[in-house]
């Protein structure tokens, strides 16, 4: 992961064209919300990470469209308090906020805002390699070794505290039988290589001590 986030933000940004002191006051309030204390896994190392995986997986895109795939990554959760599809909307405002006041042109910002929204139902329309390589990267996590895989669950618990231990473990469940049932988990050929087995034995791992728990044995 790089260890420097904030000037690869403002690169991309420089690469649309966007105003660099609107930039440093984009930044800093990202930062500021990324540093919630609520947060335990969508903090600013998992933005931070998935802007690093998304421009690899994306790669062959264009030079700008690079640059709007990682703006969105480190968006992509600016705004979360465990709330889906409301988190992802006001996300999204929140980038389009900042990239129209930096001067961005409507086109990107209508791209940027679209990936953002992508995160939602964690669908790609069909052929579009940049909401792809956002997507995979935002479920790279899920290949991770065992033991950071465990980290994560136990994180993403914490985030969704407020929720009693049998209603936690039916979503959660859920989840991952929609995950699991997947033909591929991933969109790019890349990231499948890279993730897809060790992603399945995981899910496959959770849903299994889900199961357990409830004396459900399939």
């Amino acid at each position: 992961m790089p260890h420097e986030p904030a000037p690869r933000w403002h690169s991309a940004l420089a690469r649309l064209g966007g105003d660099h002191h609107v930039g440093h006051d984009a930044w800093a309030d990202l930062e500021t919300r990324y540093t919630e204390s609520h947060r335990r896994y969508h903090d600013l190392a998992h933005a931070t990470a998935v802007a690093h995986d998304a421009e690899q997986l994306a790669a062959d895109l264009p030079f700008h469209e690079r640059a709007v795939v990682v703006l969105a990554a480190w968006a992509h959760d600016v705004v979360y308090d465990a709330v889906p599809n409301q988190d992802e909307q006001r996300s999204a405002e929140w980038l389009r906020h900042w990239l129209t006041r930096a001067g961005v042109a409507d086109a990107h910002i209508d791209q940027a805002e679209a990936l953002v929204l992508a995160t939602a139902a964690h669908e790609a329309p069909e052929g579009d390699f940049a909401a792809a390589a956002l997507l995979d990267a935002d479920l790279a996590i899920l290949g991770a070794p065992p033991t950071a895989y465990a980290v994560y669950v136990d994180n993403v618990r914490q985030e969704y505290a407020r929720y009693p231990d049998d209603a936690w473990a039916t979503g959660r469940a859920a989840v991952l039988e929609s995950l699991l049932d997947r033909p591929a988990l991933y969109l790019t050929e890349a990231a499948r290589s890279r993730w897809e087995s060790a992603a399945r034995r995981n899910l496959r791992a959770e849903l299994t001590r889900f199961r357990s728990a409830r004396g459900d044995h399939r």
